[in-house]
Formats: structure tokens, sequence, C-alpha cells
């Protein structure tokens, strides 16, 4: 077993060494700051399944970092839900087939609330219906997952966490933001106690 783990965390360190790195993430991270950080707005993102639990961890991660956010369940959209969108908003959405139709079918009715709403894409195909309206694509690299069956989100997740993070940390880069406004967000639990203290 112990090889078998070796292995695995071999092709999961080189599906994160292979993320295509490219000028979309300088114009993620400008959108960001400009909608959320700028013009008052907030980063809204989504995703089905696996993808929408990364999308979650994102939005909360965001939050704790001076970007207000908030994960939107593709399906509950369709059932009121898409109430929270608004004008000044920005999408988030994450997809590893870039055909998920829940995905797909929240860009049409966002567009359809808000036409100029811009649109962040997640995505292992960047040929896909989803990349295709986006107005940054983020490419994972599409790697293969390292379940047995070659079916399980496993590596995709990981690369997609990953690429939140680098999206989070360019952001805070971005907005200069500091251990203090980082404190005011987080009091309870160890964090808060430390960011209290390296505040002062």
């Amino acid at each position: 077993m112990i090889t078998s783990i070796q292995a695995l965390l071999r092709q999961e360190a080189q599906a994160v060494e292979n993320i295509p790195i490219t000028p979309a993430y300088e114009e993620a991270v400008n959108l960001i700051v400009e909608k959320v950080h700028e013009k008052r707005g907030k980063l809204v993102t989504s995703g089905m399944g696996k993808a929408g639990q990364i999308a979650l961890n994102m939005a909360t991660t965001f939050c704790s970092t001076g970007i207000p956010s908030v994960f939107l369940h593709p399906s509950e959209a369709q059932h009121g839900d898409l109430g929270i969108l608004q004008e000044n908003d920005l999408l988030l959405l994450i997809s590893n087939s870039g055909k998920t139709r829940e995905i797909v079918e929240l860009t049409a009715l966002a567009e359809r609330l808000y036409p100029q709403v811009k649109k962040i894409v997640i995505t292992g195909n960047t040929e896909s219906p989803l990349a295709q309206v986006a107005d940054v694509c983020l490419a994972t690299g599409n790697p293969a997952e390292v379940c047995l069956l070659g079916m399980t989100p496993t590596t995709s997740t990981t690369v997609m966490t990953v690429i939140g993070d680098i999206l989070v940390v360019e952001t805070m880069r971005k907005t200069g933001f500091t251990i203090e406004e980082y404190s005011k967000r987080h009091h309870g639990g160890y964090l808060g106690q430390r960011s209290r203290e390296l505040s002062k």
C-alpha cells in the first residue's frame, strides 16, 4: 500500500504542476478586484456535485480574506435563489466537463437577469459550452483522475482547489489585504486568536 500511496501522491503533484498558467489568471484577479473590492459587488460561486463543494470552499475562503462571496447552488437557483445575484456581482463557475447542465443553464438564467454579468470559469474542457460563454476561462489541464475507475472526481478537484487558492492569494496581494483586516473577520478559534496577536 505504501508504494501505491506514493504513486498517487506523485500523480496528484504532477497534475498540480501541469496546471496551465496563462494571462487569464491576471484577468480573473483584476475582475474580482474591480467588481467586488472596488465597486462593492460580491463574488457568486457555483458548481454541481464535487465541483460545487469546491465552489463553496472558495466562497468561504474569499469571505475571510476581504472579498464578500456566496455559494449559489445551481439547482436552487432555478427555484428562486437566483435572486441573490445583483447587478454588480461576478460569477465564478466550476465544471470539469464544462457541460454540466445545471451550470450551463445557470449562465443563461443569470444573463437574462443581468445581461452584463461577467463570468469566470474553471474547467477541464476549454472547448466546452461553459468555456465559450466565459469572460475569463481558467483551464485545469484536464488531468486523469487517480480514481481506479477513472471516474470519481479526485485529481480534478485537487487542481480546482489549487486554482482557487491561487485566485485568493493573488487577490489578497492585489488588494493589500492585511492581518488587521483578517482579524476583524476571524474572531473565533485559533486563527482568530492568532490573527489578533499578530495585528497588535
